[in-house]
């Protein structure tokens, strides 16, 4: 029990803490704020999951006679990995949650060689900066097990948010499928969110899909918009 609780809490941590990570790097290249990720509320799971497989890398690998560089290394393709499956899973459904379809040398824009150095540049982050404080944010956590109470609320609010959210992904999806198109998802934010801007109409950062005109309208011109640029 005590390892599933550890795990939440790495789990917690890591979605929390990528969400802020992407909110502030799509405001300083696409100049833009866009709530990130497929959930409403500020977490990105795919983070989660990646802080834990890093710290479980660590705590694996750090005291054998690998170097660090190769863990670092292999921090990197875990990186990818995790990436690669998140990407194929809604790609199969005819959305795409991120595009590095203008990146050399990518696989189905999900993946490319670009954003897997930047992860390997993170590993490296993570195993010489932020580790030994995750070292001791684990030893608090352990002397502090009332703040799984948090956890269940975390946890709790996130289900909620994803069955909410998973309703949306249909109605696109289906979207996507009757009309043989793809539908970027943060893309099509933020041609909701300038749609918005130009009315003069107030937009929601929290339920960008949730606006003055109905989700299948917006839909319909963006499959315009998306024409006339092919």
């Amino acid at each position: 029990m005590s390892k599933i609780l550890t795990f939440v809490y790495i789990f917690y941590i890591g979605s929390s803490f990528g969400w802020l990570l992407e909110l502030f790097f799509r405001r300083i290249v696409h100049k833009k704020w866009i709530n990130p990720g497929f959930l409403v509320g500020p977490y990105l799971p795919i983070y989660g999951f990646g802080l834990c497989m890093l710290t479980y890398s660590y705590f694996l690998f750090s005291h054998s006679t690998l170097s660090s560089f190769f863990i670092i290394i292999l921090m990197g393709i875990l990186m990818t990995i995790i990436e690669l499956i998140g990407g194929l899973l809604f790609q199969k459904e005819g959305i795409k949650l991120w595009d590095y379809s203008d990146q050399f040398a990518n696989y189905k824009g999900i993946i490319c060689p670009l954003f897997s150095f930047i992860w390997t540049i993170l590993g490296g982050f993570y195993y010489y900066v932020v580790a030994p404080h995750m070292v001791k944010a684990l030893e608090w956590f352990s002397n502090n097990l009332s703040f799984s109470f948090i956890l269940g609320i975390f946890f709790g609010i996130i289900i909620i948010d994803f069955i909410y959210s998973t309703k949306l992904l249909v109605k696109i999806r289906n979207f996507a499928k009757d009309n043989n198109i793809e539908v970027k998802y943060e893309e099509f934010k933020s041609y909701i969110k300038k749609q918005q801007l130009e009315r003069k109409e107030k937009y929601s950062f929290l339920f960008p899909f949730k606006q003055t005109n109905p989700l299948h309208e917006y839909l319909k011109k963006y499959k315009k918009a998306t024409k006339k640029r092919q």
